[in-house]
């Protein structure tokens, strides 16, 4: 039997509270010591690096979500996402059993980026994506956590946003399912109600009513990514509901999920 493949985006205060990084840990390791399921984590940290930046006097300036990365910050992203934030999560999955392996888009060509906007300084927009490092990995039952860094063959480094990361791997490593895992309940309708199910004209349509904005818009422009690319679907989940990585592998409706 061929295995499920699935890759899950981790992200907001999911990572900075170490409870809920224990307890996600302890799901997502419990499913992938399962024979038939090969599972590759995703991370960001942005809460973590705004605060690591802030302490050392450094005021983070966005433009459209994203980060401007000068030379200053793009040390602090290696420290930050591929550092402590990354030691962090395999920590964490090593005390819930399972066989984690930290990550960055620069090891081995995972992801390549190019530079998205010169006005943003080192913000990268992934362009090639390489997983033959993830599958010789979860293979042999070890569980990738990426950390959102890429880089190039030139040697440059560049700040990803974590969901365009998480595409870029999930379509490379050609995951049936792709989860973002949020600190929100799911997608809203103007009305203010949770979608069960979204095609990409209704997610579309949210973000021209101005409906879906901000994070939940980028949130909603990725997925549209990753199923134009090959992906069956994508989910974006409430991280904060205990039993929930249970739930996605028995296909249970919790959150919304995005069909193309």
């Amino acid at each position: 039997m061929t295995p499920r493949k699935l890759l899950i985006k981790l992200g907001g205060t999911l990572l900075d509270a170490p409870d809920s990084r224990l307890r996600l840990a302890r799901e997502i390791a419990a499913a992938a010591a399962q024979r038939d399921i090969r599972i590759v984590v995703v991370h960001g940290g942005g809460k973590q690096m705004t605060r690591f930046l802030a302490e050392r006097g450094v005021e983070s300036r966005f433009v459209n979500g994203l980060r401007v990365t000068t030379p200053e910050v793009i040390d602090a992203v290696l420290k930050v996402f591929a550092g402590s934030v990354n030691s962090e999560l395999v920590a964490a999955f090593r005390a819930a059993g399972a066989r984690p392996v930290g990550l960055s888009g620069l090891d081995a060509g995972l992801v390549d980026a190019e530079l998205l906007n010169p006005d943003l300084g080192a913000v990268g927009k992934p362009v090639r994506s390489d997983a033959h490092l993830l599958d010789l990995l979860t293979t042999e039952s070890y569980l990738p956590i990426v950390a959102c860094v890429a880089g190039d063959d030139l040697g440059n480094v560049y700040n990803v946003n974590a969901d365009q990361m998480a595409v870029a791997c999930a379509v490379s490593f050609q995951a049936e399912s792709l989860v973002f895992l949020t600190d929100v309940e799911g997608v809203r309708d103007k009305e203010g109600a949770i979608c069960s199910t979204l095609t990409c004209d209704q997610s579309r349509q949210l973000i021209q009513d101005g409906v879906a904005t901000g994070g939940m818009q980028a949130k909603l422009e990725a997925a549209m990514d990753a199923l134009g690319k090959g992906v069956h679907q994508v989910r974006i989940a409430p991280g904060a509901l205990t039993g929930l990585v249970h739930l996605l592998l028995s296909d249970q409706p919790v959150g919304t999920l995005l069909v193309p």
